[in-house]
């Protein structure tokens, strides 16, 4: 890993998706029709505005990067790291059975990264991303 960039601890990528998660709450809520979509969309291309950072990981100061030329998340690999939460948002209109759903995505998510010598979740890994902390980040906010 380059020395430039650090790797993100566990606890502030679980900060920074939460963050993302109530502004798709948000989205839902505020636009009843188009919420969803616009959810979805977010999820999915989050992590590819901002020069690699969604909104939740801009306010904590980190970024998603190629995990072979450290060049910031583009839009097709923010959607290919985040399919898996897509899949899970997709069933999210089924009372219950959707949460559920999402919930055992995130959790498994969740230790395939505790898992991973690389700090990388499946998404990570069929993007061959990284997420990294990064201090000049959180002085531009």
């Amino acid at each position: 890993m380059s020395e430039e960039f650090k790797r993100a601890g566990l606890l502030l990528r679980t900060v920074a998706k939460l963050l993302d998660l109530i502004i798709i709450a948000a989205a839902v809520e505020i636009l009843p029709k188009a919420g969803f979509f616009a959810g979805l969309a977010y999820i999915l291309i989050g992590d590819g505005l901002f020069d690699g950072r969604s909104l939740g990981k801009r306010v904590i100061g980190l970024k998603v990067v190629s995990a072979e030329s450290y060049k910031p998340c583009t839009f097709r690999d923010s959607i290919l790291r985040n399919s898996t939460f897509g899949i899970g948002f997709l069933f999210y209109k089924m009372l219950w059975f959707g949460w559920i759903f999402f919930i055992i995505i995130a959790v498994f998510e969740c230790l395939i990264l505790l898992g991973s010598k690389d700090g990388m979740r499946l998404g990570d890994e069929i993007a061959k991303t990284i997420v990294v902390d990064h201090p000049e980040i959180k002085q531009e906010v």
